[in-house]
């Protein structure tokens, strides 16, 4: 079988497409030989800025001359996305093989999609002889097919309401279950100044050191111009460092966490700042507020909740962008009305599409939900992204900001739309490739 046909077969085989608990892929995980990804490991979770955060530690790492891979979770394009060695995505043929290992190894014991493909990584990984790994959680922490790997750093992203039918119904209950990656004595870095509590409490039983953006560590804006460089601060050491290349106020906070789990873990690197600071410039996630055109502006950011809708409302607040086009498909399980109230002062006009499979809506029930978050807002629905984008464009006479919003299926609809459909320069057309 090839890489298609294995995907399809994991997507049929299991009843439940989430299936939350370690005993059925642990079993696997240990007759695999319990593979471990890499010589040290850091481990992110949080509810927002997972990926970037990845991201930046992995490009800093590199930076360092180690050998680095990475594995992330859900893809855009290609499922290869996913599991990345010195930054480059693994091949179908590698994929394939690790596939076949698993499955030889599992006997009659049932995987998820997520947890078949994460034991697929891990094997790879740890295949690959790499000196660090970083790896994202899938969903929560505690119950996670990643989680099966002790993290020797564990990074916390900021925490928001989302999940919540698998984490809990509130705060409380879901920074429990992303507390479940701390391990005994290992450090912990949070982005947030004042994460929830139970962060705080299961890390004092594990006497796990905490780092905190804003009381441990803090990057800060220097005085001057918005090109001038931020200065990182931990302890008695500093660091400047340029401003990152992806947008957003809120990717302040990755860079921050990112760098203060590597002066931790790998110290060496304050002996390397320019080497740091060309891959902090470098650094480029898809779909985080990644411009793919010019003339109207198209924004793509695959946010799917509330946190993430005040983050980009932020950037456009930021960037004088009040009269934005929002483009929007989201599953049914997600709060439209929230991500609508965060970023109606700076969307006005919505063009819902449907979002297909089946935690999916149409564009006629996501409209009915965000007319009614904001009754003086223009919102119309369409029958696909595709559709929505291509009314968007024609709206936007007078180069207003287009944003598509939603889901990483949104984005990757969108993203291919654009690339058949629009004209742009070498420098948008290969950030779609």
């Amino acid at each position: 079988m090839n890489l298609d046909d294995w995907l399809s077969l994991l997507e049929q085989r299991h009843p439940q497409a989430i299936d939350m608990g370690l005993e059925r892929c642990g079993e696997v995980y240990r007759r695999l030989g319990s593979p471990r990804p890499a010589k040290q490991v850091f481990t992110v979770a949080g509810t927002n800025g997972k990926g970037s955060t990845v991201a930046y530690i992995a490009a800093m790492t590199g930076a360092l001359g180690v050998r680095f891979g990475t594995f992330t979770s859900p893809h855009i394009f290609r499922f290869n996305e996913r599991i990345s060695v010195m930054g480059e995505p693994v091949s179908d043929a590698c994929l394939v093989r690790a596939f076949e290992h698993v499955e030889k190894l599992r006997g009659d014991i049932s995987l998820t999609y997520f947890e078949f493909t994460t034991l697929a990584g891990l094997l790879i990984l740890q295949q690959a002889k790499l000196d660090c790994a970083v790896l994202e959680v899938g969903l929560g922490g505690r119950l996670d097919t990643v989680n099966l790997v002790d993290a020797d750093c564990a990074v916390i992203t900021p925490i928001g309401l989302d999940h919540q039918e698998y984490l809990g119904p509130d705060l409380s209950s879901i920074a429990t279950e992303k507390a479940g990656i701390l391990r005994q004595g290992k450090p912990v870095v949070c982005t947030q100044a004042s994460p929830p509590e139970e962060i705080l409490k299961i890390a004092g039983s594990l006497q796990a050191p905490v780092y905190r953006r804003g009381v441990e560590f803090e990057l800060s804006e220097r005085s001057g111009s918005i090109e001038s460089p931020l200065l990182f601060t931990m302890g008695n050491m500093s660091l400047r460092v340029p401003r990152p290349g992806m947008g957003g106020p809120h990717q302040l906070d990755n860079l921050a966490a990112a760098m203060a789990a590597l002066v931790l873990m790998r110290s060496e690197c304050l002996l390397k700042a320019n080497e740091m600071a060309t891959a902090i410039r470098d650094c480029q996630v898809p779909g985080r507020l990644q411009k793919v055109n010019v003339t109207p502006e198209i924004l793509l950011d695959v946010g799917h909740n509330e946190l993430a809708a005040a983050a980009i409302a932020a950037f456009l607040r930021e960037n004088n962008r009040p009269d934005t086009i929002c483009v929007l498909a989201m599953f049914a399980d997600k709060s439209a009305e929230a991500v609508a109230r965060e970023m109606g002062e700076v969307c006005q006009h919505w063009l819902c599409a449907d979002s297909p499979g089946p935690r999916g809506q149409t564009g006629t029930q996501l409209a009915s939900r965000i007319g009614a978050a904001l009754p003086n807002a223009k919102v119309g629905d369409f029958n696909s992204v595709e559709q929505a984008l291509r009314s968007a464009v024609s709206l936007a006479v007078n180069d207003e900001t287009i944003l598509v919003f939603g889901s990483f299926t949104t984005v990757s609809a969108a993203a291919v739309w654009i690339k058949n459909s629009l004209q742009r320069d070498r420098h948008d057309a290969a950030k779609l490739t």
